[in-house]
């Protein structure tokens, strides 16, 4: 009995998972990568640890190929631009590797072998609903809005912008919606790379050109994507004169150190929480299921189209933070410590 146990342990420690990561500077992503890892150690793996530099394009390709030629047995990766891999991916369909694709969809590649996310498209459901419940739009009230997008080579982005569409824009069409820029179209909104600073200027440039001011024109609410947005969205704000009484309604996503700072202030209204220890042990779990030749647990066959294939895909479950639920949500549950936020 005692030799069975050993020689599968043994088996699986000779399993190792390649882990590709997009970038470490940005807070989700440099937390996410040993996280993974080491639950991937705990459950008896080999994980090899990557991250694409500065969101480095190229370098993340050449890792995937470093990865294939180090002999991991599965691959992870979570893209910075999904649509740089086919190449790369052909080896690894040729060596029957599998490839996990990590809460960022890989497009036009019929290698990706599973998707592993959270519900990308209900995330723009939940923030633009939280607007419309916030701005009380279905008891008739006008409002002005302006629209963030993320990055056009991150497809998650689109998911996100599909989703918050879906929810506002037959307040768009009717006109209880007013946005005074004109950018309906994701394309015009879109924040590249994900940018703080790029969402600053941007939003410095909306104050100027439409009085977004104290005491000027009335903006009621602004959705953004994610939390790095979110952030360079209200630098521009409280730089404006804005406090937490008269800012608008704003929007976020990944509950980031700095989003869950800037709701305890009382200046960013929603975050969006992917707990990503959930994401961790559903990947393990897939991990541990291809390495035992189980099948594995999916949730999704039909949404995540990546021009190729529709890869078999599960969907983790998104939570609306506030400030009414954010201890529970996120001190209580030990994701962060209390003690870390002294404002």
């Amino acid at each position: 009995m005692a030799a069975t146990v050993l020689s599968s342990q043994a088996a699986l420690a000779a399993v190792k998972v390649g882990i590709t990561m997009p970038t470490q500077n940005v807070e989700r992503w440099y937390l996410e990568g040993p996280l993974l890892s080491e639950k991937l150690k705990a459950a008896g793996y080999e994980p090899s640890l990557y991250y694409g530099g500065d969101a480095d394009v190229a370098l993340q390709v050449s890792q995937v190929h470093r990865m294939i030629s180090e002999g991991c047995s599965v691959l992870v990766i979570a893209p910075i631009d999904g649509n740089s891999f086919k190449e790369a991916l052909k080896e690894a369909k040729a060596k029957t590797i599998p490839v996990i694709s990590y809460d960022r969809l890989i497009m036009n590649s019929d290698a990706v072998t599973y998707y592993a996310t959270f519900d990308n498209q209900e995330v723009g459901r939940l923030q633009a609903q939280y607007l419309v419940d916030s701005l009380h739009l279905a008891s008739g009230n006008n409002v002005n809005l302006e629209l963030f997008a993320g990055s056009s080579d991150d497809n998650n982005a689109h998911f996100f912008w599909n989703g918050s569409m879906e929810v506002l824009g037959p307040y768009i069409a009717s006109g209880q919606i007013h946005i005074k820029s004109g950018n309906l179209k994701e394309e015009v909104c879109a924040i590249p790379g994900w940018s703080e600073d790029e969402s600053l200027k941007r939003t410095d440039g909306l104050i100027e050109q439409y009085n977004y001011v104290p005491g000027g024109t009335k903006l009621h609410g602004v959705l953004c994507p994610a939390d790095v947005i979110t952030g360079g969205v209200i630098q521009a704000f409280v730089k404006a004169g804005f406090e937490s009484q008269n800012i608008p309604v704003i929007t976020g996503q990944d509950c980031d150190k700095t989003g869950v700072t800037n709701m305890l202030k009382g200046l960013q209204s929603m975050s969006i929480f992917k707990d990503t220890r959930v994401l961790a042990d559903r990947v393990v779990k897939m991990v541990d299921s291809i390495a035992k030749h189980e099948e594995v647990e999916i949730n999704d066959t039909t949404t995540y189209d990546n021009g190729a294939i529709v890869p078999k895909t599960y969907l983790c479950k998104p939570t609306v933070v506030t400030g009414r639920n954010l201890k529970e949500v996120l001190f209580d549950s030990g994701y962060y410590k209390e003690s870390d936020f002294q404002l």
